[in-house]
């Protein structure tokens, strides 16, 4: 019976196929909010926002750091072209944690030349990286 409720998901970054199969649910964030999709979703396309992406498969949950892309939602196929996506074990805690602190202090310092989007950005990126270590 979990077989009916799966729908395939295919996550590709620049450097690989990061995931692939079958699962009952995926959630990311997206530029509109957090999104939740099961098999027959409505289809669109969505851009991602940086944070924790959730995979639940019929073995369980699983989480990943999610960076910039986009999403394409079909009823019965998901796929996610990202920049880059990756497993905690995949994460070195001390350079995301450098990270943040880099962008804190550029957000915090907002000096002319700062570029506060991209600051954000990073800033959003190293929290995603941070937080799905925990």
């Amino acid at each position: 019976m979990a077989e009916d409720r799966n729908f395939t998901l295919k996550i590709i970054t620049p450097e690989r196929v990061f995931y692939e199969g079958p699962v009952s649910m995926v959630e990311f964030n997206t530029t509109e909010g957090a999104i939740g999709i099961y098999k027959g979703h409505i289809p669109m396309t969505v851009m991602i926002k940086p944070g924790i992406l959730t995979i639940t498969t019929d073995e369980g949950k699983r989480e990943a750091a999610l960076h910039a892309g986009f999403v394409e939602i079909l009823q019965t196929q998901v796929t996610v072209l990202a920049e880059v996506v990756e497993w905690p074990e995949e994460i070195d805690a001390n350079r995301a944690k450098a990270a943040l602190e880099r962008a804190e202090e550029r957000i915090r310092r907002h000096e002319p030349n700062t570029d506060l989007a991209r600051a954000e950005t990073a800033l959003n990126r190293a929290m995603a990286r941070i937080n799905v270590l925990k």
